[in-house]
């Protein structure tokens, strides 16, 4: 039994939309609750999501066509398991990729464009999630998006959506998070709704900063100082590999195959950078510090050639295993199909450490004694 599954039932139930590969419901489940239902359109986050909990009923409908009605009736059997009679929260992460900051942010609104596998349009989706809110009423909802959704001309955008939300009887508060000071170790800024139905006594509430975090360091400890400060008053590294010699020899050829970037024009701009700056050739081309937390992990790419964040102390990307190092998902959390699709699999997820002290909050603040 993993430390995952070990954590008691606080007693509350969860509904998730727009579920990803499942790093949201993980943050859930780790403060408590138990997921009864999850939705997620696109079939390779499915598979990932299946492989990581097995006993969540996974319904891989377009969103539109989901109904209340429908979600109590697939999460029936989940509730009897547990005695549960109740869907007490809905939570999701409605896709917003035009109002990313490391987007065009307005470019594209009410058009249909590529998203993961497939196409669609994404911008209409948290009318869709206000909708089902309504239909379903549970005692709270918390939602995550993306920090431009509030800045820039995306602001009436996000009026539009705080109306609506606040149309289905809920009191709603929003405020920016960033994953930094909730124990993950990726400054991953993001906003987050929360809101609690009329009728309860409780109001909207959010986690504390903890007062420090985590550096790339500390998420790869492998890795060691090897000489001191140079001109640019940084360090250089080596990699200090502590698997046995077998497991360090399939480490190196994953690495070679997946992601080195020494035959990519990016590769010959990362050996000008100095770590913790960022190319001002290639956008989003940055070698982080082992001194700060990793830069937001973006779903741009998963390819080598791709311009994103890459490992500090060696030519290349960061493996399947660091990146979910960096973004707090357990060395046991098994992610599918190709290197690219683990890639966006984690860079699309919201970061499970980040997800629970949210749900540890609404648990503690909102609905104990409701």
């Amino acid at each position: 039994m993993s430390e995952v599954e070990a954590v008691p039932w606080n007693g509350y139930t969860v509904a998730s939309l727009f579920s990803g590969c499942g790093g949201s419901c993980l943050g859930m489940r780790m403060a408590g609750f138990r997921v009864v239902y999850a939705n997620e359109f696109i079939a390779a986050a499915r598979d990932t999501y299946r492989s990581n909990h097995p006993g969540v009923p996974l319904d891989p409908a377009d969103v539109r066509s989901v109904t209340a009605r429908g979600i109590r009736a697939q999460a029936e059997t989940a509730l009897d398991s547990i005695g549960a009679t109740q869907i007490d929260v809905l939570e999701g992460s409605p896709p917003c990729a035009s109002f990313s900051t490391a987007g065009k942010l307005a470019d594209g609104w009410g058009r249909v464009k590529p998203y993961s596998d497939t196409e669609q349009r994404t911008d209409d989706l948290f009318f869709e999630y206000a909708r089902i809110l309504g239909e379903l009423q549970p005692k709270v909802f918390v939602a995550e998006n993306v920090s431009g959704l509030v800045k820039g001309v995306a602001k009436g955008y996000f009026l539009d959506i705080l109306e609506a939300l606040q149309a289905k009887g809920y009191r709603v508060r929003t405020q920016l998070l960033n994953a930094k000071w909730l124990g993950v170790p990726q400054n991953r800024q993001r906003l987050i709704f929360v809101g609690v139905r009329n009728d309860l006594n409780a109001e909207p509430a959010f986690p504390r900063p903890f007062g420090y975090f985590y550096t790339l360091a500390d998420a790869l400890p492998w890795l060691v100082a090897v000489e001191g400060a140079n001109g640019f008053n940084q360090h250089r590294y080596s990699s200090a590999h502590r698997e046995a010699a077998t497991l360090q020899a399939t480490r190196t050829l994953r690495v070679e195959a997946e992601t080195d970037i020494s035959k990519y024009a990016i590769g010959r701009e990362w050996d000008k950078l100095v770590p913790g700056t960022s190319s001002e050739k290639y956008f989003q081309l940055s070698r982080p510090s082992l001194h700060q937390s990793a830069p937001t992990i973006t779903f741009g790419s998963g390819a080598a050639g791709g311009a994103v964040v890459t490992h500090p102390t060696e030519r290349r990307l960061f493996t399947a295993s660091e990146l979910k190092a960096i973004s707090s998902f357990p060395d046991d959390f098994v992610l599918t199909g190709t290197y690219a699709q683990q890639w966006e699999r984690v860079a699309r997820a919201v970061p499970p450490l980040m997800m629970r002290a949210v749900a540890a909050t609404i648990r503690d603040k909102v609905l104990h004694g409701n």
